[in-house]
C-alpha cells in the first residue's frame, strides 16, 4: 500500500514538473524525423499480464521490421535526438505515466519483451513477475552500458540472452526477495545520481 501510494505521488509530481521538459523533447523528436513522439511496446508485466511501455521515439518508424529487439552501438536506426535522449536515459520519462496507471512501479524488475521472457527459467519467471515492474532496479544500474558490450558479439540478441539476462535475472529476483520501501528510496536516490552525472 506504501509502495503504490509513492508510485502515485512522486510520478504524478514528476509529470507535473518535468512537463515543460517533455514538451521540449517532444519538440526535438517532431522536428528530427518523421513519426509520433511515443514509442509504445508490448512488455510483461505483474503475473506475466501484458502491457504497452510508453518511451520517447528513439529510432526511424522502420526499425522493428526485421531488425533486433536490442539495441547494439551506434545503432543505425537511432535517430540524431534518439542518440542524445538514450545517452541520458530521456526517453525513459514517459514511463512514469505507465507508473500513475499502475502498470508499473517506481522501482521494481525492468519489464521485458515476451520474446525474452519466454526465456525465463520457470523459478525465476515466477520470482520476478510476483511484483509490478519498475522503473529502475539493481539489475538496471549494473547494466547501464550493455549496448557497447552487445556491438562486439557475433550475436547481440543471443548474446543477450546467454549472459546479460541470466545476471539481470539473479539481481532482480535478489531485489524481489528482500525488497522494502527504504531500500526502493534508496536506489530511486541512486538512479537520480546517475542521470544526473549523464
Amino acid at each position: 500500500m506504501a509502495k503504490r501510494l509513492l508510485d502515485l505521488v512522486v510520478s504524478a509530481l514528476s509529470l507535473l514538473l518535468l512537463a515543460p521538459l517533455m514538451l521540449l523533447i517532444a519538440l526535438a523528436i517532431r522536428m528530427d524525423s518523421a513519426g509520433p513522439v511515443f514509442f509504445r511496446q508490448e512488455r510483461v508485466g505483474r503475473a506475466g499480464r501484458l502491457f504497452r511501455i510508453h518511451k520517447f521515439r528513439t529510432m526511424r518508424l522502420d526499425a522493428e521490421q526485421g531488425g533486433l529487439q536490442v539495441t547494439v552501438g551506434r545503432d543505425p536506426r537511432i535517430t540524431r535526438v534518439g542518440h542524445w535522449l538514450r545517452g541520458r536515459r530521456l526517453d525513459e520519462l514517459p514511463q512514469l505515466i505507465d507508473v500513475l496507471r499502475g502498470d508499473m512501479s517506481l522501482v521494481g524488475p525492468r519489464p521485458e519483451v515476451p520474446r525474452f521472457v519466454a526465456h525465463y527459467p520457470t523459478a525465476l519467471r515466477d520470482e520476478v513477475l510476483a511484483v509490478r515492474p519498475g522503473l529502475t532496479d539493481p539489475a538496471t544500474l549494473a547494466h547501464l552500458d550493455e549496448a557497447p558490450l552487445l556491438a562486439a558479439a557475433t550475436d547481440p540478441e543471443r548474446a543477450y540472452i546467454d549472459q546479460v539476462l541470466p545476471r539481470k535475472l539473479a539481481l532482480q529476483a535478489e531485489y524481489v526477495r528482500r525488497a522494502t520501501l527504504g531500500g526502493d528510496l534508496i536506489l530511486l536516490w541512486r538512479t537520480l545520481c546517475v542521470l544526473v552525472r549523464r
